[in-house]
């Protein structure tokens, strides 16, 4: 039995949207003849490669403070904002595919997710600390 199971599954979800960000890239690259290694050319596929470098970007922040949070608090809060975080990211890739100008909001979203998990992290470490 793991100590982390919800924390583990959200971790896993995150793998999946990397690898969901990756294959839209790879689709966009055929769909509109972008041969590796270029990262410009046609403007659906540069939308494509945005959210894939964006989410992975996010996702080197939130995961060491999503697994930080577990650590140093409970499994159910750090996975309850991972969800959160989660549920942004795909609101986001939906948001730039349709209008770039949209994705503000999704971004926030997920950006407030990644900010509570550091809070639960930070809260964790210094109740120890100085409890």
């Amino acid at each position: 039995m793991t100590a982390w199971p919800l924390t583990t599954l959200i971790t896993l979800l995150m793998v999946l949207l990397l690898l969901g960000t990756g294959m839209l890239v790879a689709r966009a690259r055929g769909r509109y003849g972008i041969e590796a290694p270029a990262v410009t050319g046609h403007p659906l596929f540069e939308r494509a490669y945005r959210i894939q470098m964006n989410t992975l970007e996010n996702t080197v922040l939130t995961l060491p403070l999503l697994w930080l949070a577990a650590a140093w608090g409970q499994d159910r809060w750090a996975a309850l904002a991972g969800a959160v975080w989660l549920l942004g990211r795909l609101w986001y890739v939906k948001a730039y595919l349709d209008n770039p100008a949209r994705r503000g909001p999704a971004f926030g979203l997920a950006l407030l997710a990644s900010a509570t998990l550091g809070l639960q992290a930070a809260w964790g470490v210094l109740h120890t600390l100085l409890g």
